[in-house]
């Protein structure tokens, strides 16, 4: 019989004899099939609750009212036999499991560990995928998240997810690409020229496909320091080795979309690519053209004086 059963039983007896209070602070399995009237404050009186007898029980030794039941009500008896052979043992597991687990719980995980690769994959695949600065795993905020997380985790340094976390990643990636690409018949790309905010410039390579189930992708394939002279002939022969770089073949290239700068232009010409203009780029021309119109400059002027009359 469980504890849950002879807890049961002895509720069930509760319901039937509702003025009798269980015992304040009682702490044996017994005590459940025995109370007293709510007329006896101090709790001298014991009753059994299946058949109201009187049971005498010293300084509250419990021996008497295990002979009651065991005399009386076997079942019962039984029951509460059963209970408290088992709650030595559930004890010692209440004791034990707090301290196995905060042992468990202060263990790193070994360096190969499979749970240390994922949450450290996982930690370079935010980094690449957000753009967020390498250095942000050395950041207290960072550690005491991870730290939250999971405690027996370790956060590599900076230089290992810069020198073997990312470039692990970007292989992963990179052939995951390339397996995709070899398998389509036809593409386009899109390229740009652009410098960051520390101006060295940079040329940038995306390609454009329809795969196998006929899901537009659109892939970053590569960017490169391009320090040279931004000629055409320079320009061309840049994008000639990017393709190279992916093994995409000229003759499958649908169109090579660009904005309207003149060595762009001629770059795509010297490689006798079918050209598309970008629409964002010939869109921002026509509303700068438009702006030096004299008319639309009178409309604006317009414009500001009543949104200026409404503001007063």
């Amino acid at each position: 019989m469980s504890a849950d059963r002879a807890t049961s039983d002895s509720d069930n007896v509760q319901s039937a004899h509702p003025q009798l209070e269980p015992k304040r602070k009682a702490t044996s399995v017994v005590w459940n099939y025995f109370g007293f009237t709510r007329d006896d404050v101090d709790q001298r009186v014991i009753l059994c609750k299946l058949c109201r007898s009187t049971v005498s029980a010293p300084s509250s030794n419990t021996t008497n009212l295990y002979n009651h039941l065991k005399f009386n009500h076997r079942v019962q008896y039984e029951e509460c036999l059963s209970v408290k052979k088992k709650a030595p043992s559930d004890a010692r597991t209440a004791t034990q499991t707090p301290i196995t687990k905060s042992f468990f719980n202060a263990t790193p995980y070994p360096a190969g560990s499979q749970k240390q690769i994922e949450i450290t994959e996982a930690i370079a695949h935010f980094i690449a995928k957000d753009m967020v600065p390498i250095n942000t795993v050395c950041s207290a905020g960072f550690k005491k998240l991870i730290n939250t997380l999971d405690k027996r985790y370790v956060i590599p340094s900076r230089n290992y997810f810069s020198q073997v976390a990312l470039p692990s990643l970007y292989s992963k990636c990179r052939e995951s690409i390339e397996s995709d690409l070899q398998k389509i018949e036809f593409y386009s790309t899109t390229t740009d020229l652009w410098s960051s905010r520390t101006m060295e410039p940079y040329m940038s390579l995306t390609v454009h496909y329809i795969d196998d189930e006929f899901q537009l992708k659109t892939r970053c394939l590569q960017t490169s320091y391009f320090p040279q002279d931004h000629t055409g002939d320079a320009i061309a022969q840049g994008l000639k080795e990017m393709l190279g770089a992916w093994d995409l073949k000229e003759e499958q290239q649908v169109c090579v979309t660009t904005d309207n700068a003149a060595n762009i232009v001629n770059a795509i010409a010297i490689n006798k690519w079918s050209r598309l203009q970008c629409f964002g780029h010939r869109l921002h021309l026509a509303i700068e053209h438009s702006l030096k119109d004299g008319r639309i400059d009178c409309a604006l002027n317009v414009c500001k004086k009543v949104v200026g009359c409404l503001s007063d």
